[in-house]
């Protein structure tokens, strides 16, 4: 082994935990679905309706921070491919660290010191960032737990930093006025240490089976004590930090999990009753049924508006969602891009960042939070609390639909422009979100153009956010011209704003007669 790290020294362990009798813990999940007013099965949790504060939120920060982030090589997957011996990280590990029989996953746990952790400093530079809810990985496919777990002897609080470090931000978070939440991604635990078992490697040391275990094929669905441990694990997050997000990965959707899914759902949706709060649940694929929780993307977008609010989860790199040295960052431009399409099309962008493992977040990312933040302060009523519009989108520049695609992100136009709308008690308003500044400094935007047929009534005003004074414009049967005026320099599209006329409502037939 080559470097400053040292393995992990097996005297500094404390005792396993035995989570071999679960009846008492699953029989008091069952007394409080039966209790409750949702039921673990499908038609009772399609009663669920996502709560305003979320549709309204529109923003919010994913923070994928772990024993991963120490190696920072490849991506946060380096515990599964550090152990594939095919792999690039294979090759770099036994290069770097010596071999896996000697310096294992484990024995990055001593150097996750995270001595520079300041929690209340990030939930400052979330708020910053416009963010309204928070989501910290709870547990990573790793299987090392980042908050203080009575079912597992491998988390923060026990080992390593010795610190309840998602009860710390969860509890900065609260206090900077977002809303809390966790992820989970224990699914995947079942196969994720697997390459291990398959060669001379630590995987295979029994004294470190409640790490690295159950290291099962992913053709082998998971048996009763791991979805009974899984379930039994995320209660317990529910319970001790009461997050009102709870997000889940792609793996959840193994039929062997529909009935524990059920449970959890019932369970998490009675308890937030009792709590008083309003909150959501996050997936994929098909893990949930339609309409019993909210459906999530991950790194794309929809081809139009989705009738049910939805969420795209994705990250300030295009690289990897934890640190690594090479990030290829995206630019403040394309992350306005990504929030306009997200939020014009009923959606919520999570925006993931990568802290290092010595609890600071990178300067770049810094600077690119601060830049999207920017831009809210100036543009934010034209994404939080709106709703779509007629059409979500104009212009020649078509995003890639689909998941895994924002690393093939366009270079948008001033052309390319993104719609969104707003009631209150004013009045109502259109708001026209260019992706790119025009370089003669009008905007063109065709779709209010009186031969476009969309809008259904008159324009009051124009105006364009973050200008004073009043503002040039023209509308034509191709379209809407606005002279765009003067305004500071900032990244990121400008804004044109529209009053409408209040909307013709057709009289009653019953007020008609004589």
């Amino acid at each position: 082994m080559t470097g400053p790290f040292s393995p992990l020294d097996p005297n500094s362990l404390p005792a396993p935990v035995d989570v071999s009798d679960n009846s008492a813990a699953l029989a008091e999940v069952r007394a409080v679905i039966e209790a409750g007013p949702y039921s673990a099965t499908w038609e009772s949790l399609r009663n669920y309706e996502p709560p305003r504060w979320y549709v309204d939120a529109k923003l919010g920060i994913f923070i994928h921070w772990g024993v991963y982030s120490v190696p920072a090589f490849h991506n946060e997957w380096y515990s599964r491919n550090m152990y594939l011996e095919a792999s690039p990280d294979f090759a770099h590990h036994r290069e770097t660290f010596g071999e896996h029989r000697d310096f294992g996953y484990k024995d990055f746990i001593p150097h996750f010191t995270m001595h520079d952790f300041d929690p209340h400093e990030w939930a400052a530079l979330f708020k910053r960032a416009g963010a309204q809810f928070v989501v910290p990985v709870a547990e990573h496919h790793d299987g090392f737990a980042m908050y203080e777990t009575q079912r597992s002897r491998w988390n923060a609080a026990a080992i390593g930093p010795r610190r309840d470090v998602f009860g710390d931000l969860t509890d900065a978070v609260d206090q900077a006025w977002m809303v809390p939440g966790a992820s989970s991604h224990r699914a995947e635990h079942w196969f994720f240490m697997n390459g291990g078992s398959r060669f001379d490697s630590d995987v295979r040391d029994p004294a470190y089976a409640d790490f690295y275990g159950p290291a099962q094929r992913e053709e082998v669905a998971p048996n009763e004590r791991f979805l009974e441990d899984w379930l039994l694990r995320t209660v317990e997050i529910v319970d001790k930090y009461r997050p009102q997000v709870l997000w889940f990965d792609w793996w959840l959707e193994q039929p062997a999990f529909e009935p524990y899914r059920l449970m959890l759902a019932a369970y998490y949706y009675n308890r937030a009753v009792e709590w008083g709060r309003e909150v959501v649940i996050n997936y994929k694929w098909d893990a949930f049924a339609e309409g019993s929780a909210v459906y999530d993307i991950e790194r794309g977008t929809m081809g139009g508006i989705r009738p049910a609010v939805w969420q795209n989860d994705t990250a300030v790199s295009k690289t990897s969602w934890s640190w690594i040295e090479d990030h290829e960052y995206k630019t403040v431009d394309t992350l306005v891009a990504e929030l306009a399409d997200t939020v014009s099309k009923n959606g919520l962008l999570l925006l993931n960042v990568g802290p290092k493992p010595d609890g600071t977040i990178p300067d770049a990312e810094q600077r690119v939070l601060e830049g999207l933040g920017d831009w809210l302060v100036r543009n934010g009523e034209a994404i939080y609390g709106t709703r779509p519009w007629r059409v979500a989108q104009e212009g020649p520049t078509q995003p890639v639909v689909g998941s895994f695609v924002d690393a093939d992100s366009p270079a948008y136009e001033s052309s390319d422009i993104r719609f969104t709308t707003r009631h209150d008690v004013t009045g109502d308003y259109l708001y026209a979100i260019l992706l790119a500044e025009p370089e003669d400094g009008v905007a063109r935007v065709r779709a209010l153009g009186t031969g476009a047929g969309l809008l259904d009534r008159g324009i009051r005003e124009v105006s364009v956010l973050g200008a004073a004074g009043p503002v040039a414009w023209e509308q034509t049967s191709p379209e809407l011209i606005v002279t765009l005026p003067a305004r500071s320099p900032l990244a990121g599209g400008p804004v044109i704003k529209l009053f409408l006329e209040d909307a013709v409502v057709a009289p009653r037939q019953d007020f008609l007669h004589g």
